[in-house]
């Protein structure tokens, strides 16, 4: 019952999940369509004027807008992972056995007094047995995306080889979780130049498989994009 109450939950925040992540796709759309402000440019010209070619009050609403998304984002997908932990224990954990009384049963009121030990014994010794937890509980929710495209340059090498704005990076390479994953992703990059890198992602709520090259190009970097971590 645990199991499937947090399998239910872990499913209903991944669906929150995926309208979030729709909205925010939408409004990355939006900010760094051809002549947009993108997600972070100045909104004044040269002469530190505000500029005419956007419309300015939009733009904050939808980078504001954004933050709010990603931080609801964090939330749901740090509660889907303490779902998946105690997911984990569960289906890992020795079942239990309850303890038998070794004293020995002689009239009414022992037997009493044995059985409710036992029933004691019980209640605070049984863990759910690893039966009872089907893997699919698990696996279903095992795929957590750490970090995110939030900006792809056309003609890119991420570009070509399949990546798209939004696309939430399950694995890249050698890079699955952890601490310092910028560097870590750069430096996957670096060393892989020239090489295909097995990624795996979530895009629109379905998990895809595909390779991408880190090579020189006409822009900047080895891949032309930047993630995100969420």
């Amino acid at each position: 019952m645990v199991a499937t109450n947090l399998k239910a939950e872990a499913m209903s925040l991944m669906d929150k999940r995926t309208a979030l992540e729709a909205e925010m796709n939408v409004i990355i759309d939006r900010l760094c369509q051809p002549g947009g402000p993108g997600l972070s440019a100045n909104l004044v010209d040269s002469e530190g004027f505000p500029r005419t070619d956007i419309d300015i009050p939009t733009v904050r609403a939808d980078r504001r807008r954004l933050t709010e998304l990603r931080n609801d984002h964090k939330d749901i997908t740090e509660k889907i992972n303490e779902n998946i932990q105690v997911l984990h224990s569960a289906r890992l954990a020795p079942r239990s056995l309850p303890l038998k009384d070794s004293g020995n049963v002689e009239g009414s009121s022992n037997q009493g007094s044995s059985v409710d030990h036992v029933g004691t014994s019980a209640s605070s010794n049984y863990v759910l047995p690893r039966d009872n937890i089907n893997v699919m509980d698990v696996d279903v929710v095992a795929s957590i995306p750490f970090a995110m495209v939030d900006e792809i340059a056309e003609a890119s090498p991420a570009a070509e080889d399949g990546l798209q704005l939004g696309d939430q990076i399950v694995k890249f390479g050698n890079v699955e979780s952890g601490d310092n994953l910028l560097p870590r992703l750069a430096s996957e990059a670096q060393t892989n130049q020239g090489r295909p890198i097995p990624t795996v992602l979530v895009r629109q709520g379905a998990l895809i498989n595909l390779t991408v090259t880190p090579r020189a190009w006409e822009g900047r970097g080895l891949l032309g994009c930047h993630f995100r971590i969420l």
